[in-house]
């Protein structure tokens, strides 16, 4: 603002020393230099209606490995391609428009972004641009600035305008083929997931689940079917089912530099382990040692395992104690006799302090240790889980959970 002040104020002095000239000196050189500089003047003047404060455009998001046009459906990693179709009301020319956008994640960062288009004729048109690969989070955009000059590059005019749009990027997942290669036998601690289908269902509805040929008419959910248009059933409670509970440890140790990718390879399991337990039919819960402590009793259903996604989005590594401390707090959410997967990065006091106070309360634990350096874990677990026999897995790469979790890891702890 106090640059283009300056460059009026300077212009003014101009045009005044040329209008005394042209008075005083006279002829048609002055009177030509008059003109001409007025002329400029306007044209710069102007450029203040250009239309750019009043641009207004709409906004559209997909990724690349979309299957339809417009659809969001993110994972982290996964790059968003962003088009803006802008509108520039009036009839100034435009030579060029500059688009800076901002993406703001749920922590608060940042993005920038600054591309350019040229106008149509009809002062349209339309500026795109790729993000790098995003991290788990919720995202917005905030408002798009439009801006232009000149054709001499004096005077910069802008314009503000917000096409809202949010989208989310959920943690990385995946496919896991079966628990029931870990099992030890049909009575063994995870003979839950595959006899979740043979137990014995109860009358409370605990959500709502795809149709299945055979159901019975009194199964089928028709708000929901008549709601989506496709056929829903009811679920309901099962009685002989083990609780089954996912604790992740958010507590961030200080110092350790790699402790922020393991917490990302952490909520990574987490997720895993919980689409493939709900979508079972598995009875289960969440908790989340997070500065603001979440957590979910076990349930089943879409809407349970919604809730525990979403978290698992916008979750941080802000814990404020260790998870032996803030277990604690989950205590009224674990019954007795319930199945504990504690996933951490924390150090063996830790992780061994929580593992005696949950034995202690009759609840069967399992440790998912991640650290994402080679060995790191691997040198201190044996003689861990020697006296205890708790099951323990270390994982390094996401892409280690299938088969460590067949059982290749848990027959080394349970051999000692």
């Amino acid at each position: 603002m106090r640059t283009n002040s300056f460059r009026w104020l300077l212009f003014v002095v101009i045009d005044v020393f040329s209008l005394l000239y042209m008075l005083f000196q006279g002829g048609k050189t002055a009177v030509m230099l008059f003109c001409i500089l007025n002329g400029l003047l306007l044209y710069l003047g102007i450029g203040f209606w250009s239309g750019l404060r009043n641009a207004a455009g709409d906004r559209r998001i997909h990724h690349t490995g979309a299957k339809e046009p417009g659809s969001i459906n993110l994972s982290a990693g996964s790059p968003v391609e962003v088009k803006l179709q802008v509108r520039i009301p009036g009839y100034y020319p435009v030579p060029y428009v500059i688009v800076r956008d901002k993406l703001e994640r749920h922590n608060g960062e940042i993005v920038s972004f600054e591309t350019s288009f040229v106008p149509g004729v009809k002062r349209s048109g339309e500026a795109h641009y790729t993000t790098p690969p995003l991290s788990r989070g919720m995202y917005r955009f905030l408002e798009t600035e439009c801006s232009t000059r000149d054709v001499f590059g004096f005077f910069e005019h802008k314009g503000r305008f917000l096409a809202e749009a949010k989208f989310s990027v959920r943690p990385r997942t995946v496919p896991l083929r079966g628990w029931e290669r870990i099992n030890r036998g049909a009575r063994g601690p995870y003979s839950f997931a595959s006899s979740s289908l043979a137990a014995k269902e109860t009358t409370q509805i605990n959500g709502i689940r795809e149709y299945l040929p055979g159901d019975r008419l009194t199964r089928i959910h028709w708000n929901a079917s008549a709601r989506t248009g496709e056929w829903k059933s009811k679920a309901f409670e099962r009685e002989s089912l083990p609780r089954t509970f996912v604790v992740l440890d958010c507590w961030q140790q200080p110092g350790n530099p790699a402790s922020a990718e393991s917490f990302e390879l952490a909520v990574s399991v987490a997720a895993s382990l919980f689409q493939y337990g709900m979508r079972g039919n598995t009875t289960m819960g969440f908790f989340a040692s997070s500065a603001v402590r979440a957590g979910f009793a076990p349930r089943g259903g879409e809407a349970q395992l919604h809730a525990v996604m979403e978290l698992l989005t916008r979750i941080d590594a802000d814990g404020r104690e260790p998870i032996a401390s803030a277990i604690g707090h989950a205590e009224t959410l674990i019954d007795p006799g319930s199945i504990v997967f504690l996933i951490t990065s924390s150090g063996t006091e830790e992780v061994q302090a929580a593992m005696n106070r949950l034995n202690k309360r009759g609840i069967s634990p399992c440790l998912i240790q991640t650290d994402v350096r080679a060995g790191g874990i691997r040198s201190v677990r044996k003689g861990r889980t020697r006296d205890r026999g708790w099951p323990v897995f270390d994982i390094s790469r996401l892409q280690e959970l299938p088969s460590v979790l067949e059982g290749k890891e848990a027959a080394y702890d349970a051999g000692g």
